[in-house]
């Protein structure tokens, strides 16, 4: 079968390399010049199955109402007047309870647990290097309240199979000594030996480029401007190249067709308004994560275990002579910008924060100062469960593999086999409930 695959993210070129797998033709189209150049270009760099963990729960509004008044704030809800945006809200709050909490982490850790199996396989296929780190993930508190809720999230885990466990200060220590300097701040973690990290930039890239050494076919730098119907079944996208806004270049920009027996939507935040032109309203909304990448100063003393600051809600992940910091989430609208005050005040908490806790082993400085910094903006396709959209849509030969929020590194390869499995007709081995093929669970 030709089928043809809109988005080039993690999501985007894992489902192309698994469907070349099973002897198909495909054709990946994205408007960015080349792969991974949106979402998966510097996020938190965790493949974190123990941390798949909602947005949603019980204690999620109040904290959401006060951290409206603060830039800073890990989740900052920014009203828009948007239908979408409200009908997302309103969803999102009817999954703040225990009982929506849990059924979804139980979705998310098997989605979870069946990719890292799957990219475990590929990269054990494939040989790609990418600045891996196999020592986990740990997770340190600073305030004892939410350090005393960590044994039940723990226990939740391995109700599911995760072996998430609560460390004390001196334990966290041991298994991370780049903490030290903080030490006294800290009350106690957890850490999940199973989990590692990343640079999902640099391996996406070279795995697009191992899928094009099979055959399939790239047009990068080319909007989608249409999904053609006939009879109720896309059978095309209408693409045109996308303006460069050089003169003498008119005939450059002719729109047409490339004809497929299926199409894949996976346009992360993009994909939400691209299906609702074929009558699929799926309620995926964009969610701004930022990150900055640093130089390191002081590598010996830097970290080689990934970890996530329970305080700020943000991840550090070494990968060779830098260290990424990623986190917060702003739900507003499509905006990428990094010079509004918001955009400003996020960048700075990251960079002061990663001087709170390891000082002078990052060069921190703006780049007023003399500093590179590299901080970054990308949109997290969110839903109100956090749980994405796998599987086919009402319309007929149009699937969709969308929606995973901040876990899109975490569940990349898993939801890319999962996806060719069901277009060739095949169920998945999790009990996951894939979008058109739901499953019922214990």
């Amino acid at each position: 079968m030709k089928i043809t695959i809109l988005g080039a993210g993690i999501i985007g070129i894992s489902t192309a390399w698994h469907l070349l797998e099973r002897g198909h033709q495909v054709t990946v189209i994205d408007r960015q010049p080349d792969a991974s150049m949106e979402a998966s270009f510097a996020n938190a760099a965790q493949i974190s199955v123990s941390y798949c963990e909602p947005w949603a729960n019980r204690d999620t509004p109040i904290k959401a109402l006060k951290w409206m008044l603060s830039k800073e704030a890990p989740l900052l809800f920014r009203p828009r007047l948007s239908w979408q945006q409200w009908r997302w809200s309103l969803l999102f709050l009817s999954q703040c309870h225990d009982r929506a909490f849990e059924r979804n982490v139980q979705q998310l850790v098997s989605l979870g647990a069946y990719s890292h199996a799957a990219f475990k396989d590929l990269v054990q296929t494939t040989g790609i290097e990418y600045q891996r780190l196999e020592k986990g993930i740990a997770h340190y508190y600073t305030e004892q309240k939410s350090f005393d809720s960590a044994g039940e999230a723990a226990a939740l885990m391995a109700r599911y199979g995760v072996a998430r466990r609560v460390v004390d200060r001196a334990e966290l220590l041991r298994i991370e000594p780049a903490l030290t300097p903080f030490a006294e701040q800290i009350v106690g973690g957890t850490y999940t030996p199973s989990d590692e990290s990343g640079d999902a930039f640099v391996f996406t890239q070279a795995l697009a480029k191992l899928c094009a050494a099979r055959g399939a076919e790239f047009l990068y730098s080319h909007d989608i401007v249409a999904l053609n119907s006939t009879g109720g079944a896309i059978d095309s996208v209408t693409i045109k190249p996308v303006s460069t806004g050089a003169k003498g270049h008119k005939g450059a920009q002719k729109a047409r067709q490339i004809k497929a027996d299926h199409v894949v939507v996976a346009c992360g935040a993009y994909s939400a308004p691209l299906l609702r032109t074929v009558g699929v309203d799926l309620p995926i909304y964009p969610g701004k994560g930022y990150s900055a990448t640093f130089k390191l100063l002081r590598p010996e003393q830097a970290p080689q275990v990934s970890m996530i600051d329970d305080a700020k809600k943000i991840a550090m992940s070494r990968l060779g002579n830098q260290l990424r910091v990623a986190g917060t989430i702003e739900v507003g609208d499509y905006d990428l910008t990094l010079d509004s005050p918001v955009a400003r005040a996020r960048c700075r908490m990251l960079s002061n924060r990663i001087e709170q806790v390891m000082p002078g082993v990052c060069d921190t400085r703006t780049p007023e100062d003399g500093g590179d910094p590299a901080y970054w903006a990308g949109l997290r396709p969110a839903t109100p469960t956090n749980i994405p959209y796998i599987g086919k849509t009402p319309v007929g030969k149009l699937w969709v593999n969308a929606g995973h929020g901040t876990l899109g590194w975490t569940h990349g390869a898993g939801s890319g086999k999962a996806l060719a499995e069901l277009i060739c007709g095949q169920q998945p081995e999790m009990a996951f409930n894939c979008y058109g093929f739901p499953r019922k669970t214990a």
